[in-house]
């Protein structure tokens, strides 16, 4: 998968326009051309800050590229999920484990992109508040600057950075509860086969599948990252909220924690606990249909 860019080197695309602003009246980036970013061609800028000198420089641009930038990054977050979904579907049909493995390089390499991109946010943001506080008496390389910063933070990078990545450690996560419930197969024989129906069976009948709030089967779980207990999401996001209006902090609803200061930050999907609620269901009502068509068939022989 292709990164934006491999430091030292240029700008990740659509981020070479950052300026190297001279004169008295500064843009903070371009306003027309093929690097220009989306809804300034042609719009001239706002002058919103004074440097001693008397020139002025406005960081309108800078601003929609971070903006652009957020952007990307809800891009990088969404293939990030879908590479979860991929992966634990790899698992749920016994999949080659290789296939699976590809599927975490693809998250490490989306968490690599995703460091990037915070970086250079982390840059533009550190370059425009060093240049508010010190105001220089001189217009400076607001591109330079930026690359500086950005190269130092690039420098610091190591292996251990993605590992810690909060969508590839739910995705291990994640990917470790599937692998328990599903005991996946080394190869096709069929006695391998059943036992690993009858291993999804007695883990499956073992799991709580009621929300403590509710106390229905949850269409929708959602797993507290400090307690582990799941809930069902909208009614825990509406104790939540209401806690929130009272200015209260909001107790795990799981009888006996001792979590009293549960936050929506804290909450993640279940994927897994989802298929295996959905996986139940569709048991329970192939059973159904069976026994119905077995009381069918009778009556009609009895006939």
């Amino acid at each position: 998968m292709r990164r934006f860019r491999r430091s030292p080197g240029p700008p990740p695309p659509g981020l070479a326009w950052l300026p190297a602003p001279t004169g008295e009246r500064v843009r903070a980036g371009a306003t027309s051309g093929p690097g220009a970013p989306s809804g300034l061609v042609g719009r001239d800028q706002t002058i919103d800050f004074k440097m001693p000198g008397g020139a002025r420089i406005s960081f309108n641009s800078v601003d929609s590229s971070l903006s652009s930038l957020k952007n990307c990054q809800t891009y990088i977050n969404t293939g990030m999920d879908i590479a979860t979904h991929v992966a634990l579907d790899l698992v749920e049909s016994f999949n080659d484990v290789e296939d699976v493995n590809s599927m975490e390089k693809v998250m490490l390499e989306y968490a690599a992109m995703d460091r990037e991109l915070n970086h250079y946010m982390r840059a533009i943001e550190e370059t425009v508040n060093q240049i508010k506080r010190e105001k220089p008496e001189n217009i400076p390389d607001l591109k330079c600057l930026v690359e500086e910063k950005f190269t130092a933070l690039e420098s610091k990078n190591s292996d251990s950075d993605l590992q810690t990545n909060e969508k590839y450690t739910y995705f291990k996560d994640q990917l470790k509860e599937m692998r328990k419930q599903f005991c996946r197969q080394s190869d096709n024989d069929n006695e391998a086969i059943e036992q690993i129906d009858e291993d999804i069976a007695v883990t499956q009948s073992q799991m709580n599948f009621v929300c403590p709030i509710t106390q229905m089967e949850m269409k929708r779980p959602v797993r507290n990252k400090v307690c582990g207990h799941t809930y069902e999401e909208d009614a825990i996001l509406k104790i939540i909220q209401t806690r929130k209006q009272q200015k209260k902090k909001v107790r795990c609803p799981k009888i006996g924690c001792s979590h009293v200061d549960l936050k929506g930050s804290d909450l993640v999907p279940d994927e897994v606990l989802k298929r295996a609620i959905d996986s139940q269901n569709k048991r329970s009502w192939a059973t159904v249909e069976k026994s119905a068509g077995y009381d069918a068939a009778t009556k009609e022989i009895c006939y």
